[in-house]
């Protein structure tokens, strides 16, 4: 799979699914990323529609050094980040941020402990710094590998490793402050 490669083309020569496909594919994982960035899910969705729009509309040219889906979440970061800075200047922002059950029941109660585990770690991700929290939904999350992570956040493939690690065990020392052991990290 191209990451959305082809479908951006396809909009870029005139098909308007094109970046219908777009939308449907990276939205909810953009508007997840960009929450880290601005701890608002309304202002992240907001910043997720003018990513768009920008796509849209001013149709920045994909040169195909990274993938598609790395190109978008650079974007997506810059947008971001921008936010933020205005927002931090004009002071909108604060700096610091019993009996036997049925294999029915049984599957319906491990898919809700599983969902409350997932709960309980984006919870104690909240609590990590948002340069944490970036590189773990990027590498976690959306499954980058640390190359391409490296790429929106702006560091080196070396550096992001090792944010990798010291977030990964930040994640860890929170969840045990959180009284929570995962047992997957």
């Amino acid at each position: 799979m191209d990451n959305g490669a082809s479908s951006y083309r396809r909009f870029l020569e005139g098909d308007e699914k094109g970046i219908v496909d777009i939308i449907c594919l990276y939205r909810d994982g953009l508007i997840l990323y960009i929450n880290s960035f601005t701890q608002n899910t309304t202002e992240a969705e907001d910043i997720a529609e003018d990513v768009f729009l920008k796509l849209i509309m001013k149709k920045p040219k994909y040169n195909g050094k990274a993938s598609f889906k790395t190109w978008l979440y650079t974007i997506a970061g810059n947008m971001a980040r921008d936010y933020w800075r205005k927002n931090v200047r004009h002071g909108k922002l604060p700096l610091d941020n019993l009996s036997e059950l049925s294999d029915e029941e049984i599957e319906l109660e491990r898919m809700y402990l599983k969902e409350e585990q997932k709960i309980q770690l984006h919870r104690s991700m909240k609590k990590l710094s948002p340069e944490y929290q970036q590189i773990l939904w990027l590498v976690y999350f959306e499954g980058m590998c640390n190359k391409d992570a490296s790429k929106i956040v702006g560091k080196s493939v070396h550096t992001t490793g090792n944010l990798v690690y010291k977030a990964r065990k930040a994640l860890k020392t929170q969840l045990g402050k959180d009284g929570f052991v995962y047992e997957n990290l």
